[in-house]
């Protein structure tokens, strides 16, 4: 059993705003790549049993070497479960040759609803061990601003 990183933020928008977020592709490839990144979505099928690919891309590849190629990470995503308005649970394995970075992440986000808005829960279970976890909470927090971003308005 591997590793386990969280983060969370407080959302000024409904539960239904955050979750449609969670399950639009335009929206996903335009808050779910972390600060010093760009994202680009190959195939999009938001089902249980569904995913996606995600090519992310280095936008200064200087010290940030990509998992998957020189600058950049590739994952394969997974839909696990889709519940509407309150949580969506992706399997992720990233493409790479690195044995690090082998292994199925299990991602949860989990939607509370609060009175200002949303309190959007991101658990990451069984993180490779080539994953930093500083990096990794940092990517994911980083992830939730640009999510506070699109549903805020």
């Amino acid at each position: 059993m591997g590793r386990t990183d969280r983060a969370a933020r407080a959302i000024a928008a409904s539960p239904a705003a955050v979750y449609a977020a969670l399950v639009d592709r335009a929206a996903v490839e335009s808050w779910l790549p972390p600060e010093g990144m760009r994202g680009r979505i190959e195939h999009w099928d938001p089902r249980p049993g569904g995913g996606f690919r995600m090519v992310l891309t280095y936008l200064d590849p200087t010290g940030s070497p990509g998992k998957s190629g020189d600058a950049t990470d590739v994952v394969e995503v997974g839909f696990a479960e889709l519940v509407p308005d309150q949580r969506v649970v992706q399997r992720a394995d990233f493409v790479a040759d690195d044995p690090s970075f082998a292994g199925t992440m299990t991602m949860t986000w989990q939607l509370t609803p609060t009175g200002a808005g949303t309190q959007v829960t991101v658990t990451a279970d069984d993180v490779p061990p080539g994953i930093d976890q500083q990096d990794h909470e940092g990517g994911i927090a980083s992830s939730l601003e640009h999510l506070a971003a699109v549903v805020e308005g």
